[in-house]
């Protein structure tokens, strides 16, 4: 893989991980939790698109607010999804799960549907990364884990969110390739349509809405902040790296979310779980010899 694009969804991954911790932490917001992010995000990006496409000489093409409106509608359904998985499960089941079912599905289509050819070590490495996630998320639970209940609810919710991931994913590339839509337009636009889409749910829901901003403003912040920055460094990898290396590579987020869920959270199954990570690892390092 391009050395700029590795770099760039490496620091992504970073983030991301970030960004997913503070999610756990609120894990019962639901979606009135899930628009505040959002909405910050909106408020801080939708302007700096629209003094993008005032400063640019590239006209505005239709298809970049249809590019728009699909992408802010999976993203809804992913992050209500992944905020009802942290509710029902731990963060080393639900993040994993999520991380590794959206690269896979992403690497098939590309690989099957739209032609990408990563070459031997790039698809050794996303095999790699799709193990180690495996290898982190599933085996024998611990006297201490979690119910056989939470743990069946992690691991639906995780497989679902990662079917979300996987077609923003598939989506944002066709987006900022074949659409050539600029990618701070993008997701600017974008996150402006998703907060929108969730306005009408949050308002009727205002009480706890309001009480969400109170008492977690602190992590409505951070998401609503970092989750553009690893997002946004993502579809500019998009643009020099096929999508078949770039959706695995950005699984080093699963390291980091293993180890916070065992130093920090106290979940158990360290030992797997690091063993896991270390797949993840090398899969990692394949992906960037291709």
């Amino acid at each position: 893989m391009n050395g700029s694009a590795l770099s760039l969804v490496l620091v992504a991954a970073v983030v991301h991980a970030v960004w997913n911790f503070s999610a756990k932490r609120v894990g019962r917001g639901g979606a009135e939790f899930v628009f505040l992010y959002y909405t910050v995000s909106a408020l801080v990006f939708a302007p700096l698109a629209v003094a993008f496409l005032m400063a640019e000489p590239q006209r505005p093409h239709w298809t970049w607010l249809l590019a728009a409106l699909v992408t802010s509608a999976l993203h809804v359904a992913y992050g209500v999804v992944l905020q009802r998985g942290y509710a029902t499960g731990d963060l080393s089941v639900v993040y994993p799960l999520a991380r590794g079912t959206g690269p896979l599905l992403s690497v098939l289509v590309a690989v099957l549907f739209l032609g990408e050819h990563p070459g031997r070590p790039g698809l050794v490495g996303a095999l790699l990364v799709i193990a180690g996630v495996l290898v982190v998320s599933t085996g024998t639970p611990a006297a201490d884990d979690a119910s056989p209940a939470r743990r069946r609810a992690g691991v639906f919710y995780g497989v679902l969110t990662g079917f979300m991931i996987a077609g923003y994913t598939l989506w944002d590339a066709h987006s900022v390739t074949t659409l050539a839509v600029p990618p701070l337009v993008y997701f600017g636009s974008g996150a402006l349509a998703q907060s929108l889409l969730l306005a009408p749910y949050a308002l009727r829901n205002r009480a706890r809405t309001a009480g969400l901003w109170r008492d977690h403003r602190r992590q409505v912040l951070t998401i609503g902040l970092l989750s553009p920055v690893a997002y946004l460094l993502v579809l500019f990898a998009l643009q020099i790296a096929p999508v078949s290396l770039v959706a695995p590579a950005r699984e080093l987020s699963i390291v980091l979310g293993g180890l916070a869920a065992w130093r920090v959270l106290g979940e158990t199954n360290a030992v797997r779980r690091l063993a896991g990570s270390l797949v993840v690892l090398a899969g990692i390092a394949a992906i960037a010899m291709a």
